[in-house]
């Protein structure tokens, strides 16, 4: 029997939809296996030692203790002599002989790349088994401003701890991962990277965690025959001091999100680790229009750096 264009175009649609819903079938098994279903990875077979930056507060100090509580050894690596002491007590109260924890020193806004590679070779002297690099530590401009109006000093500080931060402790720790042959690199990007389609007035910190991610999925790619697992994490908002938000439905805390990233380690080049902002990230990227999201974005921040911008000034 012979078809005709009709019949054609009928049959042809009829499998472009069903191709279409298989794909989606698949996508949401794989979904739930990941957030419901999978099993974490035994951390420790990656080595003994995890270093995290930024880890006097929110998701980095969450972080310390998660991994410390499934047998790692942990560097804390920080600004502040006294949150780094206080952290560093606390594991150590908590887990007493299980786990050791040690302390860096490090202010990313004022070290330069060679300066953190040495450093970092001091700290990691004697620690051979360094299985996992973290990194957490992580600044944004403090107010919503058009770019002009940011001051030298906050771009600068946002490139040093976001983009040349993470670079550069990558840089002194990988050395030891390939030696061994295994590792794991977390590297904590933004939603504002990758998932909306921009942040505007937040425009330098969003451009240094796109970066990150960029960072991440290529390194994946040059080092897994290592045995190297590199991954970007991807948080939503989460109830930290750097946010300013507290714990709810929708804005887990940073021991919550702790968890989820812990079990996370080692698979995807980039995830969404918590469950709410995966369903978020779902609903912004597939559901809403590009369009929307840039305006309600644009709209949101505006009239927060209303609010914000100081009362003699004479910004547009």
């Amino acid at each position: 029997m012979e078809l005709k264009w009709p019949d054609i175009f009928l049959v042809a649609t009829c499998a472009l939809g069903t191709i279409t819903l298989f794909k989606a079938l698949i996508s949401f098994v794989k979904w739930v296996w990941i957030m419901f279903l999978r099993p974490p990875k035994n951390l420790k077979t990656y080595g003994s030692w995890a270093i995290i930056t930024g880890s006097t507060d929110g998701i980095g100090k969450a972080l310390s203790l998660e991994l410390a509580s499934k047998g790692l050894n942990i560097l804390l690596v920080g600004r502040n002599p006294q949150k780094l002491e206080t952290t560093m007590k606390e594991i150590r109260d908590k887990y007493g002989d299980q786990v050791e924890a040690k302390l860096a020193v490090m202010d990313f806004e004022n070290v330069n790349g060679e300066e953190i590679v040495k450093k970092m070779e001091e700290a990691m002297e004697g620690l051979d088994n360094v299985g996992i690099l973290i990194n957490n530590a992580g600044m944004g401009e403090p107010y919503p401003r058009f770019f002009h109006e940011n001051d030298p000093q906050i771009i600068d500080a946002v490139v040093k701890v976001n983009l040349e931060g993470p670079t550069w402790m990558t840089k002194a720790v990988i050395s030891k991962m390939i030696k061994n042959k295994k590792g794991a690199i977390v590297n904590i990007g933004s939603a504002s990277a990758s998932v909306v389609p921009s942040f505007p007035l937040h425009t330098t910190y969003s451009a240094t965690k796109a970066y990150v991610a960029m960072l991440s999925k290529c390194m994946n790619l040059e080092y897994e025959k290592q045995g190297i697992d590199i991954q970007c994490q991807v948080p939503l908002y989460v109830a930290t001091k750097m946010t300013k938000m507290k714990p709810s439905l929708l804005v887990p805390s940073a021991e919550v999100y702790s968890k989820a990233s812990s079990a996370c380690i080692g698979y995807e080049r980039e995830c969404v680790p918590n469950l709410v902002h995966s369903l978020q990230r779902l609903f912004v990227r597939e559901v809403l229009p590009h369009a929307f999201c840039d305006w309600f974005i644009m709209r949101d921040f505006l009239a927060l750096r209303k609010q914000t911008l100081p009362k003699d000034s004479n910004a547009l």
